[in-house]
């Protein structure tokens, strides 16, 4: 879809009441959620195994706080691998 093609959608989806987009919102939300997990706002329920590789992480953590990296280093590492 091109630029001009969203303008266009979304300004006529602005026309619609609160009620209705947030309709819309929620449909498309649940087109690209994927099936079973939270949606914002929503309290996630873990397995025991993920229980207990967040506790290893947490611990590992713990043991070298040095070897954390800023959200913002994470991020662009992993963004590089889509821009090949």
């Amino acid at each position: 879809m091109d630029d001009s093609t969203t303008k266009a959608l979304l300004d006529e989806l602005m026309q619609l009441s609160p009620p209705e987009r947030l309709d819309i919102a929620e449909k498309l939300w649940d087109s690209v959620h994927p099936p079973g997990s939270a949606r914002p706002g929503e309290f996630v329920v873990l397995t025991q195994d993920q229980m207990a590789e967040l506790d290893r992480r947490l611990e590992e953590h713990k043991r070298h706080p040095e070897r954390a990296q800023p959200w913002e280093v994470v991020r662009a590492r992993l963004w590089a691998r889509f821009d090949k």
